[in-house]
């Protein structure tokens, strides 16, 4: 794993954050250290989907990075064949997910797909996962997004939706914000490395509180609605159809 080094030195202009190569080298070590319980997450995300898949239908991985979600979903389903679209806007995170997929063998039926997610038609679908991807989808395409999806799932179906959050109360965001940036440097970050990275990802994450998540989700439809772990400002939510 390479270390996450991008924001060590100081720039004087901070260009925007983007998934290129630079990301991708480092992207293990750089999620790991910036996003609490990211590894219980998806390995229990991976849980979830094998046990609500369908046979038949498809599960869809939006925003599917370089392939972690993935690669632990084929753990999950062992002898069991399945068939996914993993889908990302960064070709370069699609490349190595190809690679990483190749070097294991693996032989589902897997479409990879370079595409924004708010392009891709769901149907069919068991589960659909989100991880870490609405707060990079523009705020005004959101109920879009989300309401294609419960409208793509079979009945039974899942959502997985993992996010950056913030509190609608001052104090508790300030809180949250406050062991957020203790946690990173609990990891190794500086404080200018924090600050490059924040002025870097501005106006690119936009995350939304946990209430206006909750409350897409019920105006797509969904009832069945569940946070199942929070971290400050990062939770993992569910929502069944």
């Amino acid at each position: 794993m390479k270390k996450d080094t991008l924001f060590k030195e100081k720039k004087d202009t901070v260009p925007a954050f983007e998934f290129n190569e630079n990301v991708v080298h480092v992207f293990d070590d750089m999620i790991t250290r910036s996003v609490p319980l990211y590894k219980e997450c998806v390995h229990r995300q991976a849980q979830l989907a094998a046990k609500f898949y369908q046979k038949g239908t498809w599960i869809y991985d939006l925003g599917c990075s370089h392939g972690n979600f993935g690669m632990q979903l084929h753990c999950m389903m062992k002898n069991t064949a399945f068939a996914m679209v993993a889908v990302d806007s960064s070709q370069p995170m699609l490349d190595q997910y190809s690679q990483r997929l190749e070097k294991k063998k693996l032989n589902s039926s897997l479409s990879l797909v370079c595409d924004s997610v708010e392009n891709i038609s769901i149907t069919n679908a068991s589960v659909v996962v989100l991880n870490l991807t609405l707060q990079f989808v523009s705020s005004d395409k959101r109920n879009d997004l989300i309401q294609s999806i419960y409208q793509g799932l079979k009945p039974g179906g899942l959502l997985l939706l993992t996010e950056k959050i913030i509190h609608d109360t001052v104090e508790l965001d300030s809180l949250q914000q406050h062991f957020y940036k203790k946690f990173k440097r609990e990891n190794g970050y500086s404080d200018l490395e924090i600050s490059q990275k924040r002025d870097a990802l501005e106006d690119v994450l936009v995350p939304d509180t946990l209430e206006t998540h909750r409350e897409r989700l019920q105006r797509a439809g969904f009832i069945k609605i569940d946070t199942w772990l929070k971290w400050f400002n990062f939770a993992a939510m569910l929502a069944i159809k």
